[in-house]
């Protein structure tokens, strides 16, 4: 890869200025391409936004800048055209302090560009930029972005797949799952904790289209489609089954991997005013500690506790029972294990330590036995192990 260093004034930088959702962010007298298919949506918090322009405004040095010389201007052949490989959320920040789109905390006042003296705003314009202008390859291109980005703000892998796998699939499907205010976070906010400009909520989409399986495998055999219109189907379909199945949102519901959910239960037959009486009850069961799981529990039939994480007798509670079962033990001459004690064996009267027993139910949590002292029974190992959830 060929690599030059150029000096760009921030007034040619942001000339012709555009930031259009279809179309793209241009710059630089329309030369610059300022977010080319592998580059991650404008994610600068306010803080990081105006850390540049005070760079500027303090004439300190600002990062260098990647531009990729891309193509040459049929109409203006001594004029290439470029795409930005770095520097993107820079050159964005600059660009929109400049055409009036936020204002700076400037000695106490918020002022925009227009606000500023003449002096003030020839300052910030006529500070030069530095820009290496990389000639390459596609792969090698890629490749450099990757590399520089590590020191930065880590790209995440969906963003990375986006940048190997761009085309018209990413183009589009970015319409539907990652823009501020886009259609899957007006549908799924309520169902989801991600960030459409982190491209989670694209991630999440095609992971549950696959089931959990391979995103770049999806994305591979999709790339050239000219729609994401089969993936929004499915999502709409995710999200319409949610909402007719749950019909109360409780926060815990964002951490669901619905898509997964989905895929395995959609077509079975639920009665929806047990169903969501049964939610309502695990999720003011304070013995549940997995409310996230309670969903699964249920489409599930019920089967598997593990998913709730029902709270386990704590240490206090389980030397209490100990005690308890010991004390009456030896007045009895029995084993402190109950188990042990009913029956005709050699441990009928063998008495345990503390930690050669696991506290367990007498009545099942799952046939509505607390985790209390009233319902805790130290069972030995091995009968608490064969017990079970019986």
């Amino acid at each position: 890869m060929e690599i030059d260093l150029k000096h760009i004034k921030v007034r040619d930088l942001v000339t012709d200025y555009e930031d259009n959702e279809e179309q793209g962010v241009r710059a630089y007298g329309g030369q610059l391409d300022v977010r080319p298919p592998y580059q991650r949506e404008f994610v600068y918090k306010d803080k990081q936004r105006d850390a540049v322009l005070e760079t500027l405004r303090k004439d300190f040095p600002l990062n260098v800048m990647y531009w990729s010389v891309r193509d040459v201007d049929v109409a203006n052949p001594d004029e290439p055209l470029y795409e930005i490989i770095d520097g993107q959320q820079r050159t964005i920040s600059i660009c929109q302090y400049v055409d009036g789109d936020f204002s700076l905390n400037i000695n106490g006042r918020q002022l925009g560009f227009y606000n500023l003296q003449p002096n003030e705003q020839d300052q910030i314009l006529d500070y030069e930029v530095m820009v290496y202008l990389c000639k390459g390859t596609d792969s090698e291109k890629l490749d450099w972005f990757e590399t520089i980005n590590i020191a930065g703000e880590k790209l995440t892998p969906q963003e990375l797949l986006n940048a190997i796998y761009h085309g018209p699939f990413v183009s589009a499907a970015k319409r539907y799952f990652s823009r501020t205010g886009c259609p899957a976070y007006r549908l799924a906010s309520d169902y989801m904790d991600a960030k459409p400009l982190r491209q989670e909520y694209l991630e999440t989409a095609i992971k549950w289209k696959q089931d959990g399986g391979k995103i770049d495998e999806y994305m591979r055999d999709h790339q050239h489609d000219t729609d994401a219109d089969e993936l929004w189907e499915y999502f709409e379909a995710v999200i319409a089954w949610v909402e007719q199945t749950f019909t109360k949102k409780y926060p815990k519901m964002k951490s669901v991997k619905w898509g997964l959910l989905y895929n395995k239960y959609k077509d079975e037959e639920h009665d929806l005013t047990d169903l969501n009486k049964k939610v309502d009850d695990l999720m003011g069961d304070i013995d549940v500690r997995n409310k996230s799981g309670i969903y699964e529990y249920l489409l599930g039939g019920e089967a598997d506790t593990k998913l709730l994480e029902v709270r386990l007798f704590d240490e206090r509670t389980k030397l209490a029972a100990y005690r308890k079962q010991t004390k009456k033990a030896e007045e009895g001459g029995l084993s402190n294990c109950p188990t042990c004690a009913g029956i005709d064996n050699a441990n009928k009267t063998r008495k345990y330590d503390f930690d050669e027993m696991d506290a367990d139910h007498v009545k099942a949590w799952s046939n509505g036995g607390k985790s209390d002292i009233h319902n805790c029974e130290m069972l030995c190992i091995t009968h608490n192990r064969a017990k079970g959830n019986r």
